[in-house]
């Protein structure tokens, strides 16, 4: 008998099965240096204890796409061990902040099935919840994943493509007034919600060109185990011929180049959608520019404000014209973030 793990191909999953994935994990502060180490993030509420404590959190929160790249991690080895590409989200919902010390497990919903035109493909989708040890959520995603089939000649079910919502209809904010304490100048941004409008484009300037052992190194932390991103033997008899750099991990870096134009954009509420709309390998150099979707009003609350953005990822040109599509387009990210009005 074989004990060894194959992965799922595109047969093996039926709509509506619900899966509870293994191996819960427990973050700590080296997963927390870690992780900006590999990204540079330095937004001041989850690099500062002393900067959090005075805003009115308990203790220094972790990351939201830290939290996130772990859930979606945990989901991997039942969902998309054998992905040749992950492609997109919608629906993403975090739920509660998540502190140092968390215990994270994720469990997911098949809810959408559909053969590619290829025949050799089927796309996956999928409802997955990340659940704190109390086994309360604390984010809820849909993703979609291209997965091979075992067999191309096998019959495939009757398609289905979920009715997935355009944005997150109702934000989570935390419960404490967020700007009494502001201080921007060590936030390291003078702008606050006021400073931003409707359609207004920025350009985020930094490069950060990616290494092929820190991206491996990043998506180890997050444990996902996907081939593609780890094989280079596997990844010669693909179409790209090498390795590719997990889409989660280019999210990270775009939310961390963000923080140069948007540094007080603390806390991340939603993402909307998402798509990878074109592969990223080691030696690229990422550079991104946001456009201001909203400016949303918050109800009840005078001190924070949420920006609806649309990020987009160009790997190895500046964004300085503020490309929309195209083959050196990467990601293509629709979120939404929290930040203080001025006090």
């Amino acid at each position: 008998m074989n004990k060894t793990q194959e992965g799922r191909f595109f047969e093996d999953f039926t709509l509506g099965e619900e899966i509870e994935h293994a191996l819960p994990r427990t973050l700590t502060e080296g997963d927390s240096a870690l992780y900006q180490a590999l990204t540079g993030s330095r937004f001041a509420i989850q690099s500062s204890e002393t900067f959090a404590r005075r805003a009115g959190y308990d203790r220094m929160p972790l990351d939201d796409i830290l939290v996130f790249n772990v859930v979606l991690g945990k989901s991997v080895p039942d969902i998309s061990l054998n992905a040749v590409a992950n492609l997109g989200y919608a629906e993403c919902d975090f739920l509660r902040q998540v502190y140092i010390g968390e215990t994270l497990s994720a469990r997911s919903t098949v809810i959408g099935l559909k053969e590619n035109s290829d025949k050799e493909t089927g796309t996956v989708y999928v409802r997955t919840e990340g659940l704190d040890h109390r086994q309360v959520p604390i984010l809820t995603f849909v993703r979609w994943v291209m997965i091979p089939k075992r067999d191309p000649k096998s019959k495939a079910p009757p398609a289905v493509v979920p009715d997935l919502a355009p944005s997150v209809e109702r934000l989570t904010i935390p419960r404490h007034r967020l700007n009494r304490n502001w201080d921007a100048k060590i936030s390291g941004s003078p702008y606050y919600w006021e400073d931003y409008t409707k359609g207004e484009k920025i350009d985020h300037r930094d490069g950060f060109t990616i290494e092929e052992a820190e991206h491996m190194l990043a998506t180890r932390l997050y444990q996902n185990t996907t081939r593609v991103h780890f094989d280079a033997h596997l990844a010669m008899s693909t179409r790209f011929g090498k390795r590719v750099v997990y889409g989660g991990h280019v999210i990270s870096i775009a939310r961390a180049l963000s923080f140069n134009g948007l540094g007080n954009g603390c806390i991340i509420s939603a993402i909307n959608g998402g798509s990878h709309t074109a592969p990223t390998f080691a030696g690229d150099t990422l550079y991104a520019w946001s456009e201001v979707l909203a400016a949303q009003s918050l109800e009840n609350r005078k001190d924070i404000g949420a920006l609806r953005l649309r990020t987009r990822v160009i790997k190895n040109q500046p964004a300085s014209d503020f490309p929309t599509g195209g083959k050196d387009v990467v990601l293509d990210l629709d979120y939404s973030v929290l930040l203080p009005k001025r006090p």
